[in-house]
């Protein structure tokens, strides 16, 4: 009941002015900084590895505009699974290597984790008269379940897939020119995943991005969601013309370093909130 009253209320915010809900947003990622030190010392912990040349203000201050960007992407959904195509699209500029998607090559758009890519895929599913598919993590709240599966779902002709659904159907549908919007930048643990540098410090990846342009002989996209005040910019960067490789290491720390690059632009909108080095090779110190 609690959660069916919180999404009625979040949809309620979404017909707010962008301005009203940013500055909303600004101040509960100002409050969540503030009570939830569990959380901070999560986000302090992964910009202290990644970021050690960084003076103790300047990371606390991108830990700060960390959790603000991550209440503002969390309401901005409001508007973006709610409100019309028009809506969105006077908020959400598409650009960069688009009209290449309409090829009929197998692709794998490469989203890593920032905190926009929900406005990413709403993007391309919404302005492109493509098939896309993506691989959905259920939610423990079944409302939220459904919320987000619906939200994933309102435009174009996309297929939503559940981990259990295993490879196969994925694989067939990339084969198939399904464009497979794929965020393989998180610490699944350690079952499928391999260690490879993320900013020098053994990660442990799933290498599903090169694994899946193998077995799809497909190519990689980037795709990269930028968050601005006047919504938000979608950029579809040129596809790696040297990936993948027959070296599934060396192409997951490629993933990994090119990530970096994409970091770098725009540090605070990365998904820090989540434990990227939880999973730890055998005799590492735990960092958490």
């Amino acid at each position: 009941m609690l959660s069916q009253l919180g999404l009625f209320l979040l949809r309620a915010l979404g017909y707010l002015p962008l301005s009203w809900l940013r500055a909303l947003g600004a101040g509960l990622g100002a409050l969540l900084w503030v009570v939830i030190p569990s959380r901070r010392r999560v986000v302090q912990t992964n910009l202290r590895v990644c970021f050690p040349d960084l003076a103790d203000a300047e990371r606390d201050l991108i830990s700060h505009q960390t959790f603000v960007f991550f209440a503002q992407a969390w309401l901005d959904r409001s508007w973006l699974w709610h409100r019309s195509a028009a809506c969105i699209q006077s908020r959400v500029k598409l650009s960069g290597e688009v009209a290449a998607l309409s090829e009929s090559t197998p692709t794998v758009l490469f989203a890593p984790h920032f905190m926009g890519l929900d406005v990413g895929w709403t993007a391309l599913t919404m302005s492109l008269p493509l098939h896309f598919t993506t691989i959905f993590t259920p939610q423990s709240n079944a409302a939220v379940d459904a919320w987000v599966a619906k939200g994933r779902g309102r435009f174009g002709q996309v297929r939503l897939f559940r981990r259990e659904d295993g490879v196969k159907p994925i694989v067939a549908a990339l084969r198939q020119n399904e464009l497979l919007y794929l965020l393989p930048d998180m610490n699944f643990g350690a079952n499928e995943s391999i260690f490879v540098p993320f900013y020098g410090e053994p990660a442990a990846t799933v290498p599903s991005l090169p694994r899946f342009a193998k077995l799809g002989r497909a190519r990689v996209v980037p795709v990269i969601t930028r968050m601005t005040e006047a919504g938000y910019e979608v950029v579809v960067h040129p596809a790696w013309n040297d990936f993948p490789t027959d070296d599934i290491w060396a192409d997951t720390a490629t993933m990994n370093q090119r990530l970096e690059g994409f970091i770098n632009t725009m540090p605070a909108q990365y998904f820090w909130v989540h434990k990227r080095f939880k999973t730890r090779p055998p005799g590492a110190a735990e960092l958490y």
